[in-house]
């Protein structure tokens, strides 16, 4: 198969005049739109496409997690960020998991909790761009967890995947399963529970969350289940306002949010790539793909040495991004050979299940939106009767007491979700994610890349084959000693594959893992709307 049989669009780019909603499941993508059409905001729509995303993608979301967004404002022309991530409880350390013999902090279970920072999210970005009642945007998702809907193809092979693991706690079998089986593709289901939780929220507000009943309720269900949660920690939680940061590349302004997230990397990406014309190159190439996977181990090798919560630690946000910075870097990359060992610069993350959504409003603000309980359902606990898991976000903090990302008290972890935007000469006219955990920076790369330097529209920039780089640093570790495994979609030449072994990677062919991209390019001439959407995912774009 030649290069341009491997970029072939897989659907057409859609397109239209006024509003957009792109994500990973229809029914959030219709609720989205029925929001806008009914007057509400980008916000609006985007906190109604989350709620009902809980709902129908419940193993990749929900208000047990956390959420990042980036707001393109127009009445201001201004981009604003909130970091709605949660804290680890106030009475746990690393002394605490040390005391009990842990190495390091359990993937599943209550030990990986921290406090679930979405619904304080949805309620900052609402009291600040919301238009609609909070009970008018809740009410599609409340309806349809009572009389239910179909489940899609995609994420019933993520639910049956997930089948033994939701046995293991009686109230997440009872929320997920049915008679022990979780729900096939076109199976309707319903989730009551959620419904009654999303109902207090909308009608008493955020406190009902974090400082009335399903605060106590799941304080009590840690209590018994040996967790470390407490209304302390729940009416101590906020979100925080925050400024994105960006670099330029190729005539764009590209933004991310600074740690706790791993935008950083993305940025750092582009100013070692952008000296090295990757535009020149055939895209998917064997040159190609060599620079950007070493481009990736020398941001991700920094990223695990000085990624974490600047409330506690001092992270050198413009060092690493910086011109001056990126040219250093780059005398690192051997264009002939593959990096094995890549300590930081100077200046155990894998698979995460996550849910991006962008939406545009007929005004032109924009939202790019980000939220996520981490692995597939989360910490794998449900807390009684309230239908969601609880996140398993505190099982990226680091027990070795002298990394910047280690478990402290009232402490945000480090964070794979990272919502992004680009604008240009002042105008916004991309936003867009890649869910995937570790594949996130990497993913928003190549899709950067096709649309700026290969000018692919919206959808064929996610349609385009990629890759993943697996096995490089984590949060927990500082460097990679082993080259780690680059994974290429099937489509993408043996030749390729071949070139890069030479080279000395480690490569494998595999037919997932590459993320989940959404996008919404705003044309800043014709002022028209250009959604595209995951072609491995079941959602769609849809504008009106």
């Amino acid at each position: 198969m030649d290069e341009r049989g491997t970029d072939a669009a897989r659907r057409s780019v859609v397109i239209a005049p006024t509003g957009m909603v792109a994500t990973s499941q229809p029914l959030a993508v219709q609720t989205g739109i029925a929001i806008l059409r009914a007057g509400g905001t980008a916000v609006d729509a985007a906190i109604a496409v989350n709620a009902m995303l809980g709902l129908v993608e419940p193993m990749s979301c929900g208000i047990g997690g956390d959420l990042f967004a980036i707001v393109w404002e127009d009445r201001s022309k201004s981009l604003i960020g909130l970091n709605g991530s949660g804290r680890s409880p106030h009475s746990l350390s690393c002394e605490t998991l040390a005391d009990k013999g842990f190495r390091q902090i359990p993937l599943r279970g209550p030990l990986s909790w921290t406090i679930p920072g979405c619904v304080d999210g949805w309620f900052a970005l609402h009291e600040r761009f919301g238009g609609l009642p909070m009970t008018d945007i809740l009410a599609p998702a409340i309806h349809y967890a009572k009389t239910g809907f179909p489940v899609t193809p995609v994420i019933a092979r993520a639910w049956q995947e997930a089948t033994k693991m939701l046995s293991e706690d009686p109230c997440a079998a009872e929320t997920f399963l049915h008679c022990g089986k979780a729900p096939t593709c076109g199976a309707v289901f319903r989730n009551p529970d959620l419904a009654d939780t999303l109902s207090l929220i909308a009608k008493n507000g955020k406190d009902a969350f974090y400082r009335g009943r399903i605060a106590r309720e799941i304080v009590s269900f840690s209590n018994k289940a040996g967790g470390y949660l407490s209304a302390a920690d729940f009416s101590g939680h906020f979100s925080s306002w925050v400024k994105p940061v960006s670099v330029s590349y190729h005539g764009y302004e590209v933004w991310e949010l600074p740690p706790n997230t791993q935008g950083l990397a993305v940025l750092e990406m582009l100013q070692i790539i952008a000296g090295f014309d990757p535009e020149r190159l055939e895209r998917n190439s064997t040159d190609y793909l060599h620079l950007l996977i070493e481009a990736k181990k020398l941001a991700y090798a920094d990223r695990a040495r000085f990624y974490a919560d600047p409330d506690y630690s001092d992270v050198p946000v413009k060092g690493l991004i910086e011109e001056g910075y990126a040219r250093e870097q780059r005398t690192r990359i051997n264009l002939e050979k593959a990096a094995a060992e890549v300590p930081a610069g100077d200046p155990c993350l894998n698979n995460g299940d996550t849910v991006y959504l962008t939406v545009v409003d007929g005004d032109r603000n924009a939202v790019s939106f980000i939220q996520s309980v981490y692995h597939g359902f989360g910490s794998g606990i449900v807390p009684g009767h309230l239908g969601f898991v609880l996140q398993n976000r505190g099982t990226l903090f680091s027990l070795d007491r002298d990394h910047p990302n280690r478990l402290e008290p009232h402490k945000r972890p480090f964070h794979t979700i990272i919502p992004g935007f680009v604008t240009q000469k002042g105008k916004p006219v991309f936003s867009f994610g890649v869910m995937g955990g570790d594949q996130q920076p990497q993913g928003q790369v190549q899709i950067l890349l096709n649309i700026i330097d290969f000018h692919m529209d919206a959808q064929r920039a996610g349609d385009a084959l990629r890759f993943r780089h697996a096995g490089s640093c984590s949060p927990t570790g500082y460097a990679m000693h082993d080259g780690g495994i680059v994974y290429l979609e099937p489509g993408i030449p043996a030749a390729v594959a071949a070139g890069l072994r030479k080279k000395g990677h480690c490569v494998e062919y595999r037919q997932d893992g590459y993320g989940g991209y959404q996008g919404i390019w705003m044309d800043p001439v014709t002022n028209m709307l250009y959604g595209g959407s995951e072609p491995r995912k079941d959602g769609c774009a849809i504008g009106y």
